[in-house]
């Protein structure tokens, strides 16, 4: 997994994305985790999807580091420790 963990403790999660597709969910490929997303890459709709089931799955707040309009992107948690 792309995990990396900075300074501060946060972790940065590396994502590779898949819009419109017809259910949400998480996959890993290899060392690479790719989300498929239900919802269109305009607007912000996939950027928003992703903060808000990837915090229901970390129970913590998740925000977009990198990659905002790209699909390759870094989502960071707060709370994820690596161990």
């Amino acid at each position: 997994m792309k995990l990396t963990e900075t300074k501060d403790g946060s972790t940065i999660i590396g994502i590779f994305v898949k819009p419109n597709q017809p259910k949400f969910r998480v996959a890993l490929d290899g060392e690479d985790i790719i989300i498929f997303s239900t919802q269109e890459p305009s607007k912000n709709k996939v950027n928003r999807e992703i903060i808000k089931e990837l915090s229901k799955f970390f129970h913590s707040e998740v925000e977009l580091a990198s990659g905002a309009a790209s699909k390759e992107k870094k989502a960071l948690d707060q709370k994820l420790r690596q161990k």
